[in-house]
């Protein structure tokens, strides 16, 4: 037996499609459109000859350890403060909740000049002094890249746990486990999702991160510089070829993350 046709779109509800399919598909289009204008620029030799440099390949490096580690942090921190967002009322929460959103809104710039002006304070000097130094090194970069990251994975974990029902929370706290034992166990693994999404947008966020790093850790070759860094570095010496090529890395490496971690994340909500 055949399946039911489907019922016939009216069609006053085809002009309603019509209207959001080119309205939404005229920034696809522009996406498309920039993507296609890079690769016709390029060409696997300008790629390879590009990737030769040890500087490019330093900051290639740089960049996927200060991003894995800037994204790991963020969040270490997110999902705490997502929790507390979204299942307690504490005092000052409005003000915390706004404060998130801070690193969001702010320039670049001014995020790292804040970083900046932070640890030439009295107590920003004594951590440099007394544990490690920051500006215009190496952790400096990841943290300029937390600076802004970690709002990405705090907002995301408080939808997420937002959209979590309690119920099976509670039902684990009348059984007998603690506030704690009842988030290990329950609440945390229906968030992983979650958090992978978390983690995803925290890697893919530092990976782009340029104004603050710039500002507040310099753009030194091989030692503080990132893929954002190299291109501006090449643009500054007319260097075309190798900023297209570190581009192309970027959209490349930034995609291929996230379909891998969409499809992880698929089996992981699957199993």
């Amino acid at each position: 037996m055949s399946p039911p046709l489907p019922d016939p779109v009216p069609r006053s509800d085809r002009i309603f499609y019509l209207a959001l399919g080119l309205l939404g598909g005229s920034y696809v289009a522009i996406i498309v459109a920039l993507l296609a204008a890079d690769l016709a620029r390029t060409s696997t030799g300008d790629i390879g000859r590009a990737f030769q440099s040890p500087q490019i390949r330093s900051a290639v490096g740089l960049s996927l350890l200060s991003c894995s580690a800037a994204a790991i942090i963020s969040v270490w921190v997110g999902v705490p403060l997502g929790y507390l967002l979204s299942r307690t009322r504490f005092w000052g929460r409005g003000a915390v909740d706004l404060l998130l959103d801070v690193p969001i809104l702010l320039p670049p710039l001014v995020v790292g000049l804040s970083l900046l002006i932070l640890f030439q304070t009295a107590p920003g000097a004594w951590f440099q002094t007394h544990v490690f130094a920051v500006t215009y090194a190496v952790p400096g970069v990841v943290l300029a890249q937390v600076a802004v990251a970690a709002a990405f994975a705090a907002r995301t974990m408080r939808t997420t746990f937002d959209q979590i029902d309690p119920r099976a929370e509670q039902i684990a706290l009348t059984l007998g486990c603690r506030r704690a034992q009842a988030f290990w166990r329950v609440t945390l693994p229906e968030a992983r999702r979650g958090v992978l999404t978390a983690f995803t947008l925290a890697w893919a966020r530092a990976l782009g991160e340029f104004g603050p790093i710039l500002v507040f850790c310099g753009a030194t070759r091989m030692r503080t510089e990132v893929l954002s860094t190299s291109v501006f570095l090449e643009l500054s010496v007319g260097n075309l070829e190798a900023a297209l090529a570190v581009s192309l890395l970027m959209i490349a490496v930034a995609v291929g993350v996230l379909a891998l971690t969409r499809a992880f994340g698929l089996r992981v909500q699957g199993g």
